[in-house]
């Protein structure tokens, strides 16, 4: 008599917190073999971090990442001749964080711990105008980046000493989505020590995160450098990814609460070819598909230096056919360029430099939908922003 085989298939589904498993004993067969039940928990948050991530995840809408560190924000504020004071970053994120309407296309906001502490001119908390607009509020929960002792000149990210107190505090203030943003470098040489410290602390900050109540984002961003073909690219993304999702099961992570942001498989951009929106579409959804769970809700995708056209180009390009997550945006420069230049620090500027926000987040907004013709945009929407070695 042929022995009985048994197949690699099984289902899940969640049982008081926990997911549960079901093997089954042949092809055909919907009678469970037997059952073992794995801890993947966030504690008594579970069911408000798939919400809060659902929400965020949410159609035609994206992230509007403000978490600029202070000497960062006092870059963009030198740009267009301003100091780098407290009333002046103040001023500038009072602009974005107020403008009317921004709900219909921004589905959360990702602030620096100074601004979400702070109050409009009037009084009122940042984090009160975020929720009037539905728009979720996040917080940038990294102390940086330093070397890597050991790699090849690669660095890792600091800031899981105190991170569960941190975030609790973070959450009391009405936060309730973290951000961790850690770096690979392609020309470095991309060790595998640097890969390995990289998907373990975005693992650990992603589970204290849960822990405390707030949807983490998880971000290991393959920088733009180099001049390395996007083959290349994606394997490196490939190799990371792995990394990062073995290591965020480990430490029992919800995937349904977690945002993922990835950086789009693009070429170096000292590259000799150039790729078009298409293909690094092509690239990009090829690697999500090969490593990112179908649980994931979102996809929240970061700008990296590209232009302001070429982000929303390139994410119109990945929403032509349906997605099994939401393919999203969480961009800074390439959702803040335009807006900068307008506003020039001048009061009588900042109706005209809201408006300059809401182009870019209706044109992202369209992207997410697949929608985006890149009709219509300035000059200055098309320069690119990618600076070597750049640093937050």
């Amino acid at each position: 008599m042929a022995s009985m085989k048994l197949i690699a298939s099984s289902s899940s589904q969640w049982v008081g917190g926990r997911r549960t498993h079901h093997f089954y004993q042949r092809a055909g067969s919907t009678r469970p073999l037997a059952r073992r039940v794995t801890p993947i928990r966030a504690g008594s948050y579970t069911e408000e971090l798939v919400q809060t991530a659902k929400s965020i995840a949410s159609p035609g809408r994206g992230i509007l990442a403000i978490d600029e560190s202070n000497a960062t924000c006092g870059k963009r504020l030198a740009s267009i001749g301003l100091d780098n004071t407290e009333v002046n970053r103040q001023a500038y994120r009072q602009l974005l964080l107020t403008t009317p309407g921004l709900g219909e296309y921004i589905s959360g906001s990702i602030l620096f711990e100074e601004t979400l502490y702070q109050s409009t001119t009037d009084g009122k908390r940042f984090v009160d105008c975020l929720k009037e607009e539905n728009i979720m509020p996040g917080i940038k929960v990294d102390k940086g980046l330093v070397p890597l002792p050991g790699s090849n000149n690669e660095s890792w990210c600091q800031g899981l000493d105190g991170l569960a107190s941190r975030s609790a505090e973070y959450y009391k203030q009405g936060a309730r989505f973290a951000k961790w943003r850690t770096v690979v470098s392609i020309p470095c040489g991309l060790s595998a020590l640097a890969i390995k410290e990289a998907a373990w602390g975005l693992a650990r900050y992603a589970a204290i995160s849960q822990d405390n109540g707030l949807v983490p984002i998880v971000e290991p961003e393959i920088l733009l450098d180099g001049d390395h073909p996007i083959e290349r690219t994606l394997d490196v993304a490939e190799r990371v990814w792995a990394e990062v999702f073995y290591y965020l099961a480990q430490n029992n992570v919800v995937f349904e609460g977690i945002l993922l942001k990835p950086s789009m498989v693009t070429p170096g951009a000292e590259h000799k070819n150039k790729a078009s929106p298409e293909t690094i579409a092509e690239f990009t959804l090829k690697m999500l598909k090969r490593r990112v769970p179908l649980s994931v809700p979102g996809i929240m995708f970061l700008s990296g230096g590209q232009s302001e056209v070429e982000a929303t180009l390139n994410l119109n390009a990945m929403n032509q056919s349906p997605n099994p997550w939401h393919v999203s945006f969480s961009y800074a420069r390439a959702l803040q360029n335009s807006v900068l230049k307008t506003w020039q620090g001048r009061p009588e500027n900042v109706e005209a430099s809201q408006k300059a926000l809401l182009v870019r987040a209706k044109a992202n907004s369209q992207a997410q939908l697949g929608r985006y013709t890149g009709e219509d945009e300035s000059d200055e929407a098309k320069k690119g922003m990618f600076v070597k070695g750049y640093t937050y």
